[in-house]
């Protein structure tokens, strides 16, 4: 069975700091012409930080879209400082957030984080060893980030009461909970 879809034209609609959005018409494998409206991000990290105590690194944050703070793990974009390299990013983000570097860093996994309308494709890393950094990266000028520690069973429940609603945090703990399970 055929899926892909003919893109028959492309609008840029805005061209903004951190997304550019365009409209698509396509034709869809059954000859029907559609509008994809789509929001291209550039790749992104996110860390899964545990400490020598068993907490993972959890930051608060105020989000614009959802009007709300918000419970997360570090996480970024990344950019020219990082020559696109991911490992780099995950490396840079959690000294610009943490102020902490990693003495093991892996990659867990890579995905799509909201594919029904957006490109961005995230890579979470699980950062462990962790001790604090000679060089402080400067932060960003316009984010303000409170630091927490929890326990895993601290985060699952924060998770069952509402508390974090973040996907990618949400995935990393559950993954947490499979590193316990499983040795």
């Amino acid at each position: 069975m055929n899926f892909e879809e003919k893109t028959l034209s492309e609008k840029d609609v805005f061209d903004g700091k951190l997304i550019k959005v365009a409209v698509e018409e396509v034709e869809t494998p059954k000859g029907l012409k559609a509008q994809r409206e789509i929001v291209h991000h550039a790749p992104a990290v996110a860390i899964l930080a545990l400490t020598a105590d068993h907490k993972m690194i959890l930051e608060k944050q105020w989000r614009s879209p959802i009007h709300n703070t918000t419970l997360e793990i570090p996480a970024g974009k990344v950019d020219s400082r990082d020559s696109r390299d991911a490992l780099h990013a995950a490396k840079r983000e959690l000294n610009e957030e943490t102020r902490l570097k990693a003495g093991t860093i892996k990659k867990i996994s890579s995905f799509y984080t909201s594919i029904g309308v957006m490109d961005e494709f995230m890579t979470l890393y699980l950062a462990t060893d962790l001790t604090p950094v000679e060089n402080e990266l400067p932060q960003d000028r316009d984010e303000q980030l409170v630091l927490e520690k929890v326990t895993l069973d601290e985060a699952l429940k924060m998770i069952d009461e509402g508390q974090i609603e973040d996907a990618k945090t949400i995935m990393a703990i559950y993954y947490w909970r499979g590193m316990n399970n499983h040795g």
